[in-house]
């Protein structure tokens, strides 16, 4: 299996005002970065964005209907924006941008990003239940 994900970070990269990019685990361990972010600065905020979706997924019922099910977090700071979303069963996809970012853009180049992202991952199921291996 190929394992430079490289192709995931570098596609949401390319949306006018994005910062960086990491792929995160459930448990909050770095899967992959954007070149242009230190590991220890990458380590340190895969850990927040595991807790982050974590209390978002917490906070769901709240949107209305008292049942919803997280898709996507944005945070606004001084200086930018976070868009957390899931990416795959266990993982997640963040990236930093500019505040002055096309929103939409970004939510829907991760959104395309992570459907790819699942499919490359996915492992095709056994057709010989192991008989002859």
């Amino acid at each position: 299996m190929n394992t430079d994900l490289s192709w995931v970070l570098n596609d949401v990269l390319e949306v006018r005002g994005a910062r960086h990019g990491i792929l995160v685990s459930g448990d909050g361990l770095l899967l992959h970065r954007s070149d242009d972010i230190s590991r220890d600065d990458a380590e340190t905020n895969a850990a927040a964005m595991s807790s982050m979706q974590s209390l978002s997924r917490a906070v769901a019922g709240f949107s209305g209907g008292g049942h919803g099910f997280w898709k996507q977090t944005l945070l606004e700071y001084d200086d930018g924006w976070i868009f957390l979303i899931a990416a795959g069963q266990g993982s997640y996809l963040a990236v930093s941008a500019a505040l002055d970012v096309d929103m939409e853009a970004m939510s829907f180049r991760m959104q395309k990003t992570v459907t790819a992202l699942s499919k490359a991952m996915s492992v095709a199921p056994r057709t010989d239940h192991g008989v002859g291996a």
